[in-house]
């Protein structure tokens, strides 16, 4: 079967080029034509040898992943459905604003960790995608979106500064799967949306969104360190257990510990903490002084925690019918950042977009082909949450231990 040439970093795609007696400028030749030109066609790479456009017809190919539809929201927002075979198909979303574009890339079909509040979830988990099929959500959504606007590679895009002109300049990992339990397709991904040669992007501009897998995010910090967004949703580990199995794995402190560690190579200065807004659940005045405490290095019975330099993004929960959760109004999300901002700690409330289509935060789903019976799982942990003061923990729901208590 022909090599995808989408599954290669530069340093990948140089070492195939040796392999096959071509010099390393044929490969950044090669993967400006792919990234840059969005380019599938060898016969159009016009400044290649034939030689060597000769080996790549019979040996190589750039494999988009099929699109099955794409929606567009009245705010401008657009969903793609990608078919990723067995039965598996992944969303991927485009958030346009004035002064960027914002790619919400997935990085599994389906996720294993199954926080209550989390669409992608609920259905289960079938496999990880492969470097390649990470790449082509940014391949197809950078030239769809290029030729919809007429923008040639290269030329500046209006309003967007100096540089080539990009459609999308912001790349987010926040769509369906975990990023750190795909450790291995994940980095030679973000290389590739880095590399000069490929789509450029700062460091500032790729961030990774995880729910906490621990020793991944001390990997990532050593081998390809970007911007960091930690779904945190609770103030202790209790309420955070209900909410994010992972915590029971990974408690809070350690979570901490592992951001304050990150940040020593990180692009930005802080942590992204998302904190999903969930009536009657985490969104009391007491839940928000517990995460200003935590803010500032207090563990919930005043026990000193890692400090981690942070903001806040408070995210409208987006209802889903198996959640049997609800959002929180706007005036409770109002006065809960009132409180973090009131003692200092930066707080942004998200703009819920493309929620007409189902592409806002925590609604995306494609189809999966669930290998792990979560239906079954979650119908097993539906417990009503109960409202509760933080640090009291869930009613129904007790305590786990963490792995250093077990």
């Amino acid at each position: 079967m022909a090599v995808n040439l989408l599954d290669f970093d530069l340093e990948a795609l140089a070492a195939w080029c040796e392999a096959h007696g071509e010099k390393r400028f044929r490969a950044v030749q090669l993967f400006r034509w792919i990234h840059q030109k969005g380019a599938a066609d060898f016969a159009s790479m016009s400044d290649l040898a034939k030689s060597l456009r000769d080996k790549l017809e019979g040996e190589a190919e750039v494999r988009p992943l099929p699109v099955l539809s794409e929606q567009r929201s009245a705010d401008g927002t657009t969903k793609w459905l990608f078919d990723v075979g067995g039965g598996n198909a992944i969303e991927t979303v485009f958030i346009p604003e004035d002064d960027r574009g914002t790619l919400c890339v997935s990085s599994q079909a389906g996720c294993a960790v199954g926080c209550r509040f989390c669409s992608t979830g609920h259905q289960g988990f079938s496999r990880n995608l492969t470097t390649g099929e990470i790449v082509a959500q940014l391949w197809h959504a950078e030239h769809r979106l290029r030729a919809e606007r007429g923008l040639a590679a290269g030329e500046r895009a209006p309003g967007r500064g100096p540089g080539p002109a990009r459609a999308v300049d912001n790349v987010v990992m926040m769509g369906m799967g975990e990023p750190l339990q795909n450790y291995a397709a994940l980095v030679p991904a973000l290389r590739v949306f880095l590399d000069d040669h490929g789509y450029g992007l700062s460091r500032r501009r790729v961030t990774v969104s995880t729910s906490g897998v621990v020793p991944m995010i001390d990997r990532l910090r050593e081998d390809c360190p970007v911007a960091l967004a930690v779904s945190l949703h609770a103030p202790d580990d209790a309420l955070r257990e209900a909410l994010v199995p992972l915590n029971r794995k990974y408690p809070i402190g350690e979570l901490l510990a592992a951001c304050q560690r990150y940040l020593a190579r990180a692009p930005r200065d802080f942590i992204t903490f998302e904190y999903c807004m969930l009536a009657g659940v985490n969104d009391t005045d007491e839940h928000a002084r517990a995460l200003v405490r935590l803010a500032t290095g207090r563990g919930p019975a005043g026990e000193a925690w890692p400090r981690v330099p942070c903001k806040f993004n408070l995210i409208p929960f987006n209802p889903f019918p198996a959640s049997g959760l609800a959002r929180s109004s706007r005036e409770r999300v109002a006065a809960f950042a009132s409180i973090l901002q009131a003692a200092g700690v930066v707080t942004t409330v998200r703009k819920t977009r493309g929620d007409d289509i189902d592409a806002a935060c925590g609604q995306l789903a494609g189809e999966v082909l669930d290998r792990t019976q979560a239906t079954r799982r979650l119908a097993r942990r539906r417990t009503v949450l109960q409202l509760v003061p933080a640090g009291a923990g869930v009613a129904g729901m007790p305590r786990q231990p963490s792995r250093s208590e077990a």
